[in-house]
C-alpha cells in the first residue's frame, strides 16, 4: 500500500492523504516515486476536483431511520381507520332510528320486511317510550353522538368542541349504554311482546353491540365506567317498563275475551260537530278493543261524540286461535289500528281532530273547540 499526495498550486499546505495501491491508479500518467512515495506533478491541478467528506455509516443509518414509518405513525393511521369504521356503523344506526322517530311522531305505519305488522305493534306499544320519551329518539341521539365522536377522532372536521382524550373517554360508556339498552329490549321483545318480531330492533342491537366491542378493543380501558352506565340504563328501563302490561300483537295466537272499553273524557261541541260530519259523509273508524291507540283516538272525541261516530270493532268475539277479524275489516285491508276510511281513502294511524276535519272537508269555525 502506497500513500499518494495530491497537490495543486492553490491547494493548502497540508496534502490530502489517499491510501490507495499504486497498481489501482492507471489514470495517472506521470507518477514519480520519491522515497517510497508517489507524488502527482502540479499539472494535475488542471483537474478541478474538490474533495468533500461523504456521509458516514452512522449518518446513513440515521437517515434511513428517519425515512422509516414510526410505530406511533402506524398506530395513528390504524386508529383513524378504526374511528372511521365506528362513524360508519353509527351513521347506519342514526339513519335507522331517524326513520323510526319520524314514523313515531307522524303515526305512520312502518315498512316491516319480516313479521308483517309486528313492527307497528312494537313501535306503537308502551315499550317504545322511556319515561315519556320515544325510544327511537333516544337511539337517534345516541347514534348521532357516536357518529360525531367517531368523525372527530378519525380526523374529520366536525362542529364538536371536545378534545381527543375526552372524546375517547365518552365513547365507551355511551356505546355500553346502547348495547345494554338493545339487549334489554330484545329480552322484552321475547318475553312481553310474544308473537311480535321487529327487524329494526334486531338491526339496532347488532349495530350497538358491534360498536361497543370495537370501541372496547380500541380503547382497552377499565370496564368499571361502562359497566356502571350500563347498570344505570338497565335500571331506568326496568323502572319504565315495570308498570306496562304485555302487548297483544295481532299476529300472536292469544286467548283474550272481548271487553268493552270505557271512555272517560267528555266531548267538546267541536268534537260532536265533527263526529256528525264524519257520519254524514260515511266515514268510519276501524279499531280493536285491545289497541291502546284506538283508545286514545276515542278519548280525543269523548264519550258523547263516539256514540255518534260510526265505529267498527274488528274483534267483537275476542282474540284467540282460529278467530280472525270480521269481514268488514278484512275487506278494507287494514294494516294497523286505528284505521280511518274517509271519502274512499284508507288512513292508518291515530289522527288529531284537526287532521280529520281537514281530510274530510269539515269547516265549522263558529263551533267552540273548548269543552
Amino acid at each position: 500500500m502506497q500513500t499518494i499526495f495530491l497537490s495543486s498550486p492553490s491547494a493548502s499546505p497540508s496534502p490530502l492523504h489517499l491510501s490507495v495501491p499504486l497498481n489501482r491508479l492507471p489514470f495517472f500518467p506521470s507518477l514519480h516515486k520519491l522515497n517510497g512515495t508517489a507524488t502527482c506533478r502540479p499539472r494535475l491541478s488542471l483537474l478541478p476536483a474538490m474533495c468533500f467528506p461523504g456521509p458516514t455509516r452512522d449518518a446513513q443509518k440515521s437517515d434511513d431511520k428517519q425515512n422509516l414509518p414510526t410505530p406511533s405513525s402506524l398506530s395513528s393511521s390504524s386508529n383513524s381507520s378504526t374511528y372511521n369504521w365506528i362513524a360508519g356503523l353509527a351513521g347506519l344506526g342514526f339513519v335507522e332510528t331517524a326513520y323510526l322517530t319520524y314514523l313515531k311522531f307522524s303515526n305512520t305505519e312502518p315498512f316491516c320486511p319480516v313479521g308483517g305488522g309486528s313492527c307497528s305493534d312494537v313501535l306503537n306499544s308502551g315499550y317504545a317510550m322511556v319515561l315519556g320519551v320515544p325510544l327511537p329518539l333516544i337511539g337517534m341521539t345516541a347514534y348521532g353522538l357516536v357518529l360525531l365522536l367517531g368523525l372527530k377522532l378519525g380526523g374529520w372536521k366536525v362542529p364538536l368542541k371536545i378534545n381527543s382524550s375526552d372524546g375517547r373517554l365518552l365513547l365507551l360508556p355511551v356505546s355500553a349504554s346502547m348495547a345494554a339498552a338493545s339487549g334489554y329490549f330484545l329480552y322484552t321483545l321475547a318475553t312481553r311482546l310474544e308473537g311480535a318480531s321487529c327487524s329494526y330492533c334486531l338491526a339496532s342491537a347488532i349495530l350497538s353491540f358491534s360498536l361497543f366491542f370495537i370501541i372496547l378493543k380500541e380503547l382497552q380501558k377499565v370496564v368499571t365506567l361502562p359497566l356502571l352506565t350500563a347498570a344505570i340504563v338497565l335500571g331506568v328501563l326496568n323502572t319504565s317498563y315495570s308498570s306496562l302490561s304485555p302487548v297483544l300483537p295481532r299476529s300472536a295466537a292469544l286467548d283474550l275475551p272481548y271487553y268493552p272499553t270505557l271512555i272517560i273524557s267528555g266531548s267538546s261541541p267541536y268534537a260532536i260537530s265533527l263526529a256528525q260530519h264524519l257520519k254524514s259523509i260515511g266515514a268510519k273508524m276501524y279499531g280493536a278493543f285491545w289497541c291502546s291507540h284506538c283508545q286514545e283516538q276515542k278519548e280525543m272525541f269523548g264519550s258523547e261524540a263516539m256514540k255518534i261516530l260510526d265505529y267498527v270493532e274488528c274483534f267483537p268475539d275476542g282474540v284467540k286461535k282460529g278467530i280472525k277479524m270480521v269481514p268488514a275489516c278484512n275487506e278494507v285491508g287494514i294494516e294497523g289500528f286505528p284505521t280511518w276510511v274517509i271519502n274512499g281513502e284508507v288512513l292508518s294511524g291515530e289522527k288529531t281532530l284537526e287532521e280529520l276535519a281537514e281530510i274530510s272537508g269539515f269547516r265549522n269555525e263558529k263551533v267552540n273547540q273548548s269543552n
